[in-house]
Order: structure tokens, then sequence, then C-alpha cells
């Protein structure tokens, strides 16, 4: 079987369609009076943040990912409120889904979910729970939290969208072998640096480097609490399993758009955010954690 050639980065990538189906309940919450959700701004992920309480242990894991959850779904991620059941979108996958806060504050700032929903984490009626659960929580594509099968999942959904046509495929423009074309869904995984240690990443980065899923791109937010790591370094896990590698600063707004743009069309690539675990717990400006240790298993 030939080796799928995927299309140069430069090729447009057009906005998702706004058909399919409504798998998400409504955004709103029986029996109260919420305003429906709206766009907001960096900004305002602060008192968001401060909203959610009940899952302290987890702040310095949570607000590690912070800044790479905005400029994903501020700048990167083809999907909003309104196409979040678009075949064509894009898919983000949250492996380290034990930490959500700074997940359901950046859905509420983006407007997927009414920013009421993060006064009750975890209460009886409320959809948020301490792992997000894709049936209730508009924009969530998986149900995680139990680790280490985030990278398998982005794996087995990039396969699912090119079988469907809704990725980049091989074809022949004017003539010439080239690269086409069709649909154009990419797949986001965030991986936290500990749960590589689980083995079954290791699968999922070495199926991805030899079939050259060139539309999957994982994220580890690298905060210093991975038990055993790898010699030369997380990157070199994955580029001598014929990834693309890029290592920035976990906090670099700028720095994570370029990375995150940065595929070279043919091989997956990876983007290691470095936000080590003292810098992770300070949170954005204008949010102070309880500065709880991280558990192990970010």
């Amino acid at each position: 079987m030939s080796a799928f050639v995927a299309s140069p980065v430069a090729a447009p990538h057009p906005p998702p369609t706004t058909t399919g189906s409504t798998a998400h309940p409504p955004t709103s919450t029986a029996g109260s009076a919420t305003l429906p959700p709206t766009d907001t701004g960096y900004a305002a992920l602060p008192p968001l943040l401060r909203r959610i309480t009940g899952d302290e242990k987890h702040e310095p894991s949570a607000n590690s990912t912070l800044d790479v959850l905005w400029v994903l779904y501020d700048r990167i991620l083809r999907i909003s409120p309104q196409t979040v059941d678009a075949v064509d979108r894009d898919r983000f996958l949250l492996s380290k889904g034990h930490g959500p806060a700074a997940y359901y504050a950046v859905l509420a700032a983006k407007g997927f979910i009414p920013d009421a929903w993060l006064d009750d984490l975890a209460g009886p009626d409320s959809p948020l729970g301490h792992h997000p659960d894709r049936l209730l929580v508009p924009g969530v594509e998986i149900g995680s939290g139990s680790l280490g099968h985030g990278l398998g999942l982005g794996v087995g959904t990039l396969l699912g969208l090119r079988a469907q046509g809704l990725t980049y495929a091989a074809g022949r423009v004017g003539g010439a072998s080239e690269a086409g074309r069709v649909g154009g869904a990419r797949v986001y995984v965030l991986v936290g640096d500990a749960e590589l240690d689980e083995g079954s990443n290791h699968e999922a980065i070495a199926y991805a480097g030899s079939r050259q899923l060139a539309e999957l791109t994982a994220i580890v937010v690298d905060n210093d609490s991975a038990t055993h790591g790898w010699p030369g370094g997380l990157a070199s896990r994955f580029s001598v399993n014929g990834w693309t590698t890029t290592i920035v600063d976990g906090r670099d707004h700028e720095a994570l758009t370029d990375a995150l743009t940065g595929h070279d069309g043919v091989r997956p690539h990876l983007v290691v955010a470095r936000t080590p675990a003292k810098y992770a717990t300070s949170g954005p400006a204008g949010y102070a954690t309880s500065g709880g240790e991280e558990d192990g298993h970010a």
C-alpha cells in the first residue's frame, strides 16, 4: 500500500459546515433563568475559574493547560457553539480529563456552555462533573479522566474521519499527482506528561508515525510531573517514531499558535508545552490558586 500524502499546511482550512446531528442537550439549566452563553476574551478566564470549586487538589493540573486550551479554542480549532455537531469539525480530545476546571472555563468563555454551570461543579443536577462527559457538555468529544487513552482515541477518530472522506486525502489535480483536499477535519489531543508513562500511548505514537497521520496533533503539557520520563526528553519519544516536534513555553500564546500550526503536511505533529509545576500553580494573572501539589498523574 502506498504511503498516504496529506495536503500542505498552506492549503485553505475552511470553516466546518453547520449541518449535522444535535446530540447535545440545550445549554440551559432546568428551573433557572440563566443567560445564554456568550463569547468573551482571555481576560474573562480568572473570574470564571474562581467560580469553580470542589476540585482544588487538581488546580495545578488544570492551570497548566489553561493557555494551551485558550489558544486552541481562540485561534486554532475549527469549531464553534454553532458547529459542535458538524461532521467536518475539528476534534479536540482532552486526554488529561481529571482536572477539567480550565477546560470548563474556556468552554464558558467561548460560549459553548452557560457560565452559570461553573457554579455547581459535580452537583446532583450539574452537567459538569470532575471528569468531562461528552453526552452532557457541548463541545466535549470524549469522556476522559482515566489516563492513557486519549492518543489511541485520537488515532481511531482520525482513521474514522479519513474513512468518511472528512479529512485530507491524496488526489490528482490538473493531471498530476498532488495533494487534494476532501473535507478538512483535524484531530488535536491534549496529554499530560505523566500519563505518557501509560504503555498504550507508545502504541498510538508508533502507529501514527508509521501511518503518517498528518492531521493528528498531540499537545503534551509538560509540568514536570512524570515519574519515569523518557531518555532525551519527551519530544524524542515522538520524533524517533516519525513525528515532527516543537517545544515551546506553555504560556506564550504566539509561540503556541506558531507551534500548533507547524505541521509539515505529511507527518503527525507534537507540541510540547512547557509549564513547570511551580509555574503551573500560578494560573493566569489575577487568579491565585491554593498551590496544591500535583498528584503524580498529570
